[in-house]
């Protein structure tokens, strides 16, 4: 069995278990026919993936991996915030008519900033003190700028990532203020994990462990009886992730450096609703 499936499925069970309802609250998030969507909540929750023993990605569900990678390339590569330069469709709901996001996600990566070193945006950054500066505290990066709040279709979800270096190991801590947990859980770490081994592996390093801190982790109203469909699914294997070694600079990785072997999973019939 996977070991993302056995995080995905505590996680799941102890929000569903134990975990608060808002039902009584006013809440921002809507269902497409306009109906207030309430979440049951688990505040806090920190989960942790070794890199080097799986691939953290579900089994009992499948996780679209190419989408995966193609919206981390989209931040974090091409520092965008055009949903004109995605492939995929799910950033469609808080575009504006010219398909912008505002300033947010690759915006606020691709924005420069004055080092005594030089200017460098927030991704060169990281890339340049892994190389020069491995024994650094202070590798990371923060996309959640107030200034531009204002100014974002959607505010950061998971908004900072603290990168560390032990001996020849680089390992990260993804914080996320809200993560719904069935739609975009296993999304963000399956993203987060890939973006480690892309840092690791143009940095000369290895890929360690990837801890992932969440907020406000919870499970929309409507999104109840999918999750419990899911738990009860069969669990496979982790499959194996092969990256293309021949990659040694971060801006030449494509979604074809990356390829998912022996990938067993469990379909689901129904479509997971979105709330906006």
């Amino acid at each position: 069995m996977s070991r993302a499936d056995e995080i995905f499925a505590q996680n799941m069970t102890e929000i569903m278990e134990n975990g608060f309802w808002d039902t009584d609250l006013p809440v921002r998030p809507r269902w497409e026919d306009g109906t207030p969507a309430h979440t049951v909540k688990k505040f806090g929750i920190v989960n942790r993936y070794n890199l080097q023993e799986e691939f953290p990605i579900l089994t009992m569900r499948r996780t679209a991996f190419k989408s995966c990678v193609d919206e981390l390339l989209w931040i974090w590569q091409k520092k965008s915030n055009n949903i004109h330069d995605l492939k995929s469709h799910i950033w469609d709901s808080w575009a504006d008519k010219n398909g912008s996001i505002g300033k947010a996600y690759g915006y606020q990566l691709g924005v420069k900033h004055q080092y005594k070193e030089g200017e460098f945006d927030q991704v060169d950054r990281v890339l340049y003190d892994l190389k020069n500066n491995p024994a650094s505290r202070r590798i990371m990066t923060n996309i959640y700028n107030f200034q531009d709040l204002h100014e974002m279709n959607l505010y950061p979800c998971a908004y900072s990532m603290t990168f560390n270096v032990s001996g020849d190991t680089l390992n990260g801590i993804l914080n996320q203020r809200s993560n719904d947990m069935l739609t975009a859980n296993n999304w963000n770490v399956v993203q987060y994990a890939v973006l480690l081994i892309m840092l690791a592996q143009v940095s000369g390093l290895k890929a360690g462990e990837l801890v992932h801190v969440i907020a406000d982790a919870h499970i929309y109203d409507r999104h109840i009886p999918l999750v419990k469909e899911i738990l009860a699914n069969p669990r496979h294997k982790a499959p194996k992730l092969i990256v293309d070694p021949n990659v040694t600079d971060f801006y030449d990785f494509t979604v074809d450096s990356f390829q998912l072997v022996d990938y067993e999973y469990e379909k689901l019939e129904s479509k997971i609703p979105v709330a906006i």
